[in-house]
């Protein structure tokens, strides 16, 4: 119980921190991220730029800032998208049965069979590498993982005496769902869609790295990544500092969700 509540309490404290300068970064940043200062090419870390400047001179701590607001927006919109039609196919697919079940879960194996990242860069090549083609191709790429669960779930969930009660009383189907199905597939929804958010943030900074995500000058952690590789060896901490923010960041997330996992599994707090 103690480290539930110790990964609790560290991945909640460091999401906390990278939302809150997210927030921060809408309405403030130290400098401009996207302002050019020439004569201030890549200057090592000080009290004037903290992080130190880029190629064009630019404030990393800035960019970082930018670059976590365009990260989590990114995220969200993704997760939001997946959920939806996820949850829309699973339920469908798992309450209806019969030949509906059997043609949408054909469908969702297919999806399943390509990874996440490969499918997305396929949707992405249709829809064009830009924020809204990123969370659609993501979304997309996710949304037959929350099927499956939400499937799983509204199976055995049917089944139970409370819905056949409800189902004798007259209420309608659509009523059964949204009164017991839907409140009851929530918690492993939960779960997933804290762990689909760093698999969210991770792709889209991998996209960037590969400059298939936002399109420059727009700041992302993955494309400051890329954007390192030719000064690598004499300015580290054009790499070092969007590593650490990407890898921290999504330390933080596992830990929330295991925590949240073992908190709303019966089973998990039992053990």
């Amino acid at each position: 119980m103690k480290t539930i509540k110790l990964n609790a309490a560290i991945g909640a404290s460091v999401t906390g921190l990278v939302v809150l300068a997210a927030l921060v970064a809408l309405v403030w940043t130290p400098y401009d991220p996207l302002s050019i200062g020439f004569t201030d090419r890549l200057a090592a870390p000080s009290w004037v730029h903290w992080l130190g400047t880029d190629e064009f001179g630019r404030d990393v701590l800035s960019r970082l800032m930018a670059a976590a607001s365009t990260s989590l927006r990114i995220s969200i919109l993704t997760v939001m998208t997946a959920v939806l039609l996820g949850t829309i196919v699973g339920v469908a697919a798992g309450y209806v049965r019969g030949w509906t079940d059997r043609i949408l879960m054909a469908c969702n194996n297919a999806l399943l069979a390509f990874p996440g990242i490969l499918l997305a860069l396929g949707l992405l090549s249709i829809a064009g590498a830009n924020e809204r083609g990123i969370v659609v191709a993501l979304g997309l790429a996710y949304a037959p993982s929350v099927a499956r669960i939400v499937r799983g779930s509204v199976m055995s969930l049917r089944e139970m005496d409370y819905v056949a009660a409800s189902r004798i009383m007259g209420n309608s189907e659509f009523f059964i769902i949204r009164r017991h199905i839907l409140p009851n597939c929530v918690a492993p929804l939960i779960v997933l869609a804290t762990s689909m958010f760093g698999w969210a943030i991770l792709a889209e900074s991998a996209l960037s790295f590969l400059g298939l995500g936002v399109p420059p000058p727009a700041p992302t952690w993955g494309n400051m990544l890329a954007a390192s590789r030719p000064f690598i060896a004499h300015a580290f901490w054009l790499a070092l500092f969007p590593g650490l923010c990407i890898s921290l960041t999504l330390l933080s997330i596992n830990l929330l969700g295991d925590a949240l996992r073992d908190h709303l599994d019966p089973r998990m707090r039992g053990a």
